[in-house]
């Protein structure tokens, strides 16, 4: 597996794979080919169909539209290259008007590149093991933790990287607090998190606390709405998750800077694991690979912050992805909006009864996290692919008949 610097990404929205991804890859082949007069990009499949609501022309134009070049769009909602569904062929003109090079690259989720061999523009492997139930195993036989494992498998700077991380969804949840107003595009959804933190504190202990949570989560996800600096966990479209739990304990239970840190790397390997033997894109397997792998990660970290066990760490995440099995990617006008935003609130709150009912428990349980991913990528496979961020099914499909 790869270090998980490439999992916790900190940059603009509001999607990883639709927005990210393609910037990345424009800013690579741009590098290549500095002094070519023309760019022509093709999407395929997911990224043509909501590419516009996305932003992902304005991604790619921002980087290669640049001193004076033109760049030609071209999209191909119906064509899906068989690799994956987020394609994109990028090609290179001289000033004859002569193709001098052609690359075709996807753009997988998380802001993650890889070709159709499985190559990726990115680091060496960092980790020896990519099974959760390994992982554990090694965690119970040599008497450490999960974030130990990160530890040692890490470059020696991956704890400065991980305060960065932290300081940016700090960054993310206190200015979404701050902001109101009206997210852009066309349908003028409200900011909802300052309300929910003002609300919040007329509520009795638990439900304040619940309301602190939604606030959070809805904080980071109308940021990246917004194209604000967020970070990736694991995506951008499901980046309010981990934040809302982890701002939320910090905040309530003083715990340490170190100990945050802890956790976040904790909900890295989770989410590592998930990267790389299943997915982390709503294009390929739907917003079970967004949401619930985020869900997955924040259980975690609150487990560990409460001192949970490696077992019960484990468990915490398995509950946290296998009670959003089968959820679909359906953006309304191919926005991360609706149901996304209110979707990491939720999922936040669910994060939290996780970690709950695995510590009640010795963290012994039949159905492993690795299980889990693998039912959620077949489960991927089975769902329709206008459930897989096309916005032809579902709550997108029943907006456009509405309207």
């Amino acid at each position: 597996m790869k270090s998980i610097k490439e999992l916790y990404r900190i940059g603009t929205g509001p999607s990883s794979s639709h927005t990210m991804g393609p910037r990345f890859a424009s800013e690579i082949f741009l590098s290549k080919h500095a002094d070519c007069v023309r760019f022509e990009v093709t999407l395929y499949g997911s990224l043509a169909a909501t590419g516009r609501g996305h932003m992902t022309d304005k991604a790619i134009m921002d980087v290669l539209g640049g001193d004076g070049r033109e760049v030609d769009i071209v999209w191909k909602p119906s064509v899906f290259l068989p690799y994956h569904p987020n394609g994109m062929c990028f090609k290179a003109f001289d000033a004859a008007g002569k193709e001098v090079d052609q690359w075709t690259v996807f753009s997988v989720g998380g802001g993650a590149l890889e070709m159709d061999d499985g190559r990726t523009e990115s680091t060496p492997d960092a980790y020896d093991m990519s099974s959760m139930t390994d992982i554990v195993n090694w965690c119970y036989k040599n008497g450490r933790t999960l974030w130990e494992y990160v530890e040692l498998s890490e470059s020696e700077d991956i704890w400065d990287y991980m305060r960065d991380v932290w300081r940016a969804m700090r960054e993310a949840v206190e200015r979404g607090l701050q902001a109101e107003g009206v997210l852009p595009g066309p349908l003028r959804l409200q900011r909802k998190a300052a309300v929910y933190n003002i609300k919040a504190s007329g509520y009795t202990a638990s439900l304040h606390s619940r309301g602190l949570v939604f606030s959070y989560a809805l904080a980071v996800s109308e940021e990246n709405a917004s194209g604000g600096v967020i970070v990736t966990a694991p995506t951008c479209g499901s980046c309010g998750v981990v934040p809302g739990i982890l701002y939320h304990l910090w905040k309530s239970r003083g715990f340490s800077e170190m100990r945050m840190l802890r956790a976040l790397a904790t909900a890295g390997i989770v989410g590592n694991v998930a990267k790389h033997t299943a997915s982390i894109s709503g294009a390929e397997a739907g917003c079970q690979a967004e949401v619930g792998v985020a869900c997955a990660m924040a259980a975690a970290a609150a487990c560990q912050l409460f001192g949970g066990s490696p077992a019960q760490v484990e468990y915490a995440a398995e509950m946290g992805l296998e009670h959003h099995l089968g959820m679909t990617c359906d953006p309304v006008c191919g926005m991360v909006q609706i149901p996304c935003i209110e979707r990491n609130a939720y999922a936040a709150a669910r994060a939290m009864d996780c970690n709950i009912y695995s510590t009640f428990s010795d963290g012994r349980h039949l159905v492993s996290f690795d299980r889990v991913l693998s039912v959620m990528m077949q489960t991927g496979r089975d769902i329709p692919s206008i459930y897989r961020e096309t916005s032809e099914g579902g709550l997108a499909k029943f907006y456009e008949r509405m309207n």
